[in-house]
């Protein structure tokens, strides 16, 4: 693309035949972002609204499907655009702030993960010291770190990235992530080497963590009663599968990059969606349907909603 006062656009190479189902993927999609939006943000509230949810463990799912709607919210309305456009084009100014809200957001998802991890543990192996070490302001420390650790150090990356020249304009993706470093000119020892350390410290890190703490309980519970163990199970299984499941998907985001190898473009338009889809769909039904008390509320909301 050529530059018209000072703008420089990327086109997005990664939509297949865009042009040819681009009413399809528009209605698909707007139904599907509907759904994230309606389906956490209901959670969300039904969290704010009542007393018997104001515990550590609904907060932290608050905070997390909070972050599926921003997570969304930074992809989904762009996509749109693009699906009824001519061109899918982003400026390179819009594009960077792109990259820097999904990553973000992404270490935002593994840092809450790792915060509800710690719950779970503090709950389960120290049930007794539980009130006093899950307090008020345990839950805004971690909620803080969870969205400003990310934060500072991804604007960094994108800080670092920002100032590349660029000698390519069409990333093969459909929206900005790290295939941003193919467009360089030269490849950039700084912006590998930090990258590196982000994905460690928001991805790795917390994944490490997260392993620690249940590796604790899974043990504790082990020695323990049926009661104990058939609780247990019922809260970390669908920690543990939303962690695994997006762990994959991120470290397919993060090391496909770093490859020569060239995937097709099916392969990775199906890929990517995966990691823009999954998560914010499907968190509401694994966090909200599967706890008993965030469910007694939303059948309750629905019936009175049936009621009247």
């Amino acid at each position: 693309m050529e530059e018209d006062l000072n703008v420089t656009y990327i086109t997005f190479g990664g939509h297949v035949e865009v042009h040819k189902y681009r009413y399809l993927y528009f209605m698909v999609v707007l139904i599907v972002y509907i759904l994230i939006i309606c389906s956490n943000s209901t959670i969300v509230y039904l969290i704010w609204k009542h007393r018997d949810l104001h515990e550590p463990m609904y907060i932290f799912i608050a905070a997390l499907l909070l972050n599926s709607v921003l997570y969304s919210t930074n992809i989904y309305p762009k996509l749109l655009i693009d699906f009824l456009s001519e061109q899918q084009i982003i400026s390179y100014q819009a594009c960077l702030v792109q990259f820097y809200m999904f990553y973000t957001l992404t270490g935002s998802e593994f840092f809450v993960l790792a915060a509800m991890a710690y719950d779970r543990y503090v709950s389960i192996c120290k049930p007794l010291q539980y009130p006093t070490i899950m307090t008020k302001t345990t839950i805004s420390v971690f909620l803080a770190l969870s969205w400003l650790v990310p934060a500072c150090e991804v604007v960094g990356l994108t800080t670092l990235t920002a100032n590349q020249k660029l000698c390519s304009f069409t990333l093969k993706v459909i929206f900005c992530n790290n295939s941003i470093y193919k467009l360089f000119c030269v490849s950039s020892r700084a912006v590998t080497v930090y990258g590196v350390f982000v994905f460690v410290n928001v991805v790795v890190l917390p994944v490490l963590f997260i392993l620690f703490t249940y590796t604790r309980i899974l043990i504790i519970c082990y020695h323990s009663s049926g009661e104990v163990r058939r609780k247990a199970a019922q809260t970390c299984f669908p920690h543990l599968l939303v962690l695994f499941n997006y762990f994959f998907l991120i470290t397919y985001d993060v090391i496909t990059v770093r490859l020569e190898t060239d995937f097709p473009k099916t392969a990775r338009l199906v890929m990517t969606l995966q990691l823009v889809l999954y998560h914010p769909l499907f968190n509401p039904i694994i966090y909200g349907l599967k706890m008993k008390e965030i469910y007694k509320h939303v059948k309750k909301l629905f019936c009175q909603g049936k009621t009247n």
